[in-house]
């Protein structure tokens, strides 16, 4: 896979992002793969060219984290030419200071983070969602903190409003503090308010777009539609409009003999907002038809046949739900989460 740049910085990262929440403890999450089961599907992202790997310090309440730095050691060829994503906001304990963005959280969370990565640093640090009960000015300080003590090299965002994310990116400019690069949000065929006011601003800012759920939880790959293990997900993309997009999705798939995965992740691909997709891999085939997306061209035509049935819908913004250790995440909080 050719290298992009992460909005307007130097750094250059693969064209799809290798979304790792779903290697850790089925305890956290009922289908996550175990840390033996995932290594092949880690071999296989090296050996087809990730460079870009994102986590969270909650998922799996930290045990992805050591599982990806571990696979990094197993099968990277050198920490230089691997690109590291964590967030920070879920829960890592049951004390009040063991989630949220303060600035003693953050503190101890990056420092945790990094010892289960077993790195000196992150390339890229996120905060997972705003935090009602921290002022702005206190988290970005407290990032700021994290980039001036060489442990994040740059900052990335996640689920907001767009109003919220020019605000946080006008204090840092306005305060001299390390700006955001990138914004991780919602954003497929069947979710696409992010087009109002979020991508143009990411545009104009040239600030990275790298959405996650980009099948919409499988949706867009045709399967899932009464899947009873995530129904609250289902739940959420039950329009008939939704209906009518997966089956355009199906119908081009079909005219194309490719799989309709392959044409929901070329149309997000390819958008000229988005930098690079967050893909998630429970079996090696999801990884090579990920990939194989990339060489799928769409005309404008067929743009517009898949985009033609959509019609405005409010916006899901993302709870601030956090998961304490010990507890099993179900499906709709996993939803908001990932």
């Amino acid at each position: 896979m050719e290298k992009k740049s992460l909005g307007s910085t130097g750094l250059k990262i693969s064209p799809l992002a290798f979304g790792c929440s779903s290697y850790g403890s089925p305890d956290w999450m009922p289908w996550a793969l175990s840390e033996e089961d995932a290594q092949e599907h880690y071999k296989k992202a090296f050996e087809v060219g990730f460079s870009f790997f994102d986590t969270a310090d909650s998922y799996s309440t930290g045990l992805s984290e050591e599982i990806l730095g571990r696979a990094l050691k197993r099968y990277g060829s050198g920490r230089d030419r691997v690109v590291i994503a964590t967030k920070v906001f879920g829960a890592t304990g049951p004390d009040a200071n063991q989630r949220g963005l303060s600035r003693k959280h953050i503190r101890h969370a990056i420092d945790d983070s990094l010892r289960r990565l077993g790195t000196d640093y992150v390339d890229l640090y996120q905060i997972h969602r705003l935090d009602p009960a921290t002022p702005w000015e206190e988290l970005l300080l407290a990032l700021d903190d994290v980039v001036r003590a060489g442990k994040a090299l740059y900052l990335g965002a996640s689920s907001m409003h767009a109003w919220q994310f020019a605000k946080l990116l006008a204090l840092a400019k306005q305060n001299g503090l390390t700006p955001f690069i990138s914004m991780q949000n919602k954003y497929n065929l069947l979710y696409r308010e992010e087009e109002r006011e979020m991508l143009p601003l990411c545009r104009n800012d040239g600030i990275a777009v790298i959405p996650y759920s980009p099948l919409a939880r499988g949706l867009l790959a045709g399967s899932r539609r009464n899947d009873t293990a995530r129904s609250k997900v289902v739940r959420d993309f039950k329009r008939p409009q939704d209906e009518q997009v997966i089956d355009r999705v199906i119908s081009l798939a079909q005219e194309k003999e490719v799989k309709p995965a392959q044409i929901a992740l070329a149309w997000l691909a390819s958008s000229p907002a988005v930098t690079a997709p967050i893909i998630g891999a429970t079996k090696p085939h999801h990884i090579d038809d990920a990939v194989a997306a990339l060489d799928i061209h769409l005309s404008a035509d067929e743009r517009a046949y898949l985009e033609e049935p959509y019609t405005p819908q409010q916006v899901q913004l993302d709870r601030n739900e956090a998961i304490l250790p010990g507890q099993t995440a179900s499906a709709d909080v996993l939803s908001l989460i990932r």
